[in-house]
């Protein structure tokens, strides 16, 4: 259960930033209506620092968490993202790669299968960041913090749900 809490806790805070260490673009892209609007373009690291202030600031008081919880989960998120931007930029690389591969006059399918296995390596080597950031938020708060977390989520799930066929 704690690893669920912790879950959604820190996709709350990073979701949004960590998910777009993978998207398109030379830059951190986000969709917002703070920062220009919906297409108000990438953001710089400064900004990216700020808007995990701003989300760690509003976490801090829908949870009651103490200023010195509120840096900790901020300086939490925000190494993550650091971590995370280079394996952003190789999956950047992979993607021309798979282009060149797949447009060439001929198949090359074990370059095609040697790119495969590094994209499924960089996929891992995320998902670990991610999952240490994810605990290492939730031993930041305590467990009825966690559960204010947990119950968030649950009351916001049919929300979500309207944007999610299948």
């Amino acid at each position: 259960m704690i690893a669920l809490v912790a879950v959604a806790l820190v996709a709350g805070i990073t979701g949004n930033l960590l998910s777009k260490a993978f998207g398109q673009g030379d830059s951190w892209q986000h969709i917002s209506w703070h920062d220009g609007g919906v297409f108000g373009g990438p953001l710089s690291p400064a900004q990216i620092d700020d808007r995990i202030d701003r989300m760690s600031k509003h976490l801090a008081i829908e949870l009651d968490a103490t200023s010195d919880q509120q840096v900790k989960v901020a300086n939490i998120a925000k190494a993550a993202v650091a971590d995370l931007r280079p394996l952003r930029e190789k999956a950047h690389a992979a993607r021309a790669q798979a282009i060149t591969l797949l447009t060439a006059p001929t198949i090359d399918r074990s370059a095609i299968e040697r790119l495969r296995a590094e994209q499924i390596g960089l996929a891992e080597t995320a998902s670990k960041r991610i999952a240490q950031a994810l605990a290492d938020v939730a031993e930041v708060l305590s467990p009825e913090q966690r559960r204010k977390v947990a119950d968030r989520m649950s009351s916001r799930r049919h929300w979500w749900a309207r944007w999610h066929r299948g």
